[in-house]
């Protein structure tokens, strides 16, 4: 089965450890992780951010004053799903580093899981819309040949 088409926009905003964030996602590796979480074509942007510009965005589009390590901000989600995914270096190195994976393996999890937001799924909602959409991504990383993220 062919997968969606994609439209990818990558962008890193300027911050220290930006050279490390970069190094971890290759373009072609980034849109290989979105597109099979997609079901649509897609255009999508991800813009790589430090935790000032992260916790700016939770706190005015979501009220909550703290930075989180994805940001979904969806637009359209048919015929062609439309999305800008804002990923926290800063919360992202820290959850690999907790949770002893490799920083590429983490963000492949988290453009997953926002790509599936921008999809229209949600885990916040009720307990079975959590599970179906672990069950999704658990599928889709490790149809990538990467290991389940819910397990230590």
């Amino acid at each position: 089965m062919a997968l969606p088409e994609l439209t990818l926009s990558l962008q890193f905003a300027r911050f220290p450890e930006a050279a490390e964030h970069r190094a971890a996602l290759p373009r072609a590796k980034v849109a290989r992780w979105i597109r099979h979480a997609l079901e649509v074509p897609a255009e999508i942007t991800v813009r790589i951010v430090d935790a000032e510009e992260g916790q700016a965005l939770n706190r005015d589009y979501r009220q909550r004053d703290y930075a989180t390590n994805v940001l979904t901000f969806d637009y359209t989600q048919e015929p062609v799903c439309t999305a800008d995914l804002v990923l926290c270096a800063p919360v992202v190195a820290r959850e690999a580093a907790e949770q002893n994976k490799p920083l590429a393996e983490h963000y492949a999890h988290l453009l997953v899981h926002g790509t599936l937001h921008a999809q229209g799924w949600d885990h916040e909602d009720s307990d079975e819309d959590a599970e179906a959409m672990e069950a999704q991504e658990i599928e889709i990383l490790a149809g990538l040949g990467l290991p389940n993220p819910y397990e230590s």
